[in-house]
C-alpha cells in the first residue's frame, strides 16, 4: 500500500511539473514571509488585511504561504496599507518571473536587463508584442492541456515581460515576424484585430522596429527556426533558441556572431518599417 501511495504522489508531482508548476517557487515563499512579517508589524490579522485591500482571507493566506503568487494590484494595495516603503514592489518582478515556464526563466532574467534585443519569429507573434487575448489563446492550445490557473499565471508573466518595451533607459528592440505568423488565426477574428493593432502601436515606439518577412520571400536563413540576439548591460552578446519547450542561451562568440550575420540578412530581406505597417493595416482591413 505504501508503494502505491508513493507512486501516486510521484506521478502527481510529475504532472504538476509538466504543467509548468512543480515545486512552489522560492520567490513566492519569500514574498509570503515578508508579507506576513509586515502584516504582523502592522497589528493586522489575515482577515483584516484582506478587508483593507479588497481580497479574501483565503487569498491573503495563500499568498503568505507561497501557494499563490501576488499580482501587481495586490502588491500595490498591500504596500500602501502596510506602509511597506516599496519593499514588496522590489520582489514583484521575481514573483512574476516565477510564473513563467521553468525552462524560460533564465532567459527572462537576462532579457529584463538587455540594452538591445533582436529576434526573428516565423510561427507566432513574439511574446513581447502579444496582447493578453492572443497570449491566452496560445497557452490555451498547449498540449498537454494546462490548468486555468497555470494559463493565468503564464499570461500574467508574459505581459509583465513587456515592461521591457518602455522601461528606462530604453532598450533597442527589433522584431522580424513572418507574414505567415501574422496570418495564422490564433483565437477568433476579434483577437487577431486586436493583435494587429497592438503591432502597429508598438511599432510606432521610437526604440522599437517591427518588420514583416513577406510570405513569398523564398529561402532565407530564418527558415532554420526562430532565434534571439541580445546585448547585456555589460555589453556581452548572447543568443537564444527555443523549440518544443526546450530553451538554450547561446554564449559561444562564434555562434552568436553567426546569429548576427543571419539577422543582418533577414533585416535586408524583410519589408521596412513603413511597408510592414501598411501590410499589417491591410490584414486588419481584410477582417
Amino acid at each position: 500500500m505504501r508503494d502505491t501511495r508513493s507512486g501516486r504522489a510521484a506521478k502527481a508531482k510529475e504532472k504538476a511539473q509538466d504543467e509548468g508548476g512543480g515545486d512552489l517557487p522560492g520567490a513566492w515563499a519569500a514574498y509570503g514571509r515578508l508579507l506576513q512579517h509586515l502584516r504582523k508589524r502592522a497589528g493586522l490579522n489575515q482577515q483584516q488585511l484582506g478587508e483593507a485591500i479588497g481580497y479574501s482571507l483565503e487569498q491573503v493566506a495563500s499568498v503568505e504561504q507561497g501557494r499563490r503568487p501576488a499580482k501587481a494590484a495586490f502588491t500595490r494595495a498591500a504596500g500602501r496599507v502596510l506602509e511597506a516603503g516599496g519593499v514588496l514592489e522590489v520582489l514583484q518582478d521575481e514573483v512574476d518571473r516565477a510564473k513563467l515556464p521553468r525552462f524560460f526563466r533564465n532567459f527572462a532574467l537576462i532579457e529584463a536587463n538587455v540594452v538591445s534585443r533582436f529576434s526573428y519569429d516565423p510561427l507566432l507573434v513574439p511574446g513581447l508584442l502579444q496582447t493578453e487575448e492572443y497570449a491566452r489563446a496560445v497557452f490555451a492550445g498547449h498540449c498537454p492541456p494546462l490548468s486555468e490557473e497555470i494559463i493565468d499565471q503564464h499570461t500574467e508573466a508574459r505581459l509583465s515581460r513587456q515592461k521591457l518595451l518602455t522601461r528606462l533607459p530604453l532598450a533597442e528592440l527589433s522584431f522580424i515576424v513572418s507574414e505567415e505568423a501574422l496570418r495564422n488565426p490564433v483565437g477568433d477574428a476579434e483577437v487577431m484585430r486586436g493583435q494587429w493593432q497592438r503591432l502597429l502601436e508598438v511599432g510606432a515606439l521610437r526604440n522599437v522596429e517591427v518588420q514583416v518577412m513577406p510570405a513569398a520571400s523564398g529561402f532565407h536563413s530564418g527558415l532554420n527556426g526562430p532565434f534571439v540576439m541580445m546585448e547585456t548591460g555589460e555589453h556581452h552578446h548572447l543568443g537564444y533558441i527555443e523549440s518544443q519547450e526546450v530553451g538554450c542561451v547561446v554564449h559561444d562568440p562564434a555562434e552568436v556572431s553567426a546569429f548576427g550575420l543571419r539577422y543582418g540578412k533577414l533585416r535586408s530581406q524583410a519589408l521596412n518599417g513603413a511597408e510592414s505597417a501598411r501590410l499589417i493595416e491591410r490584414l486588419a482591413g481584410e477582417t
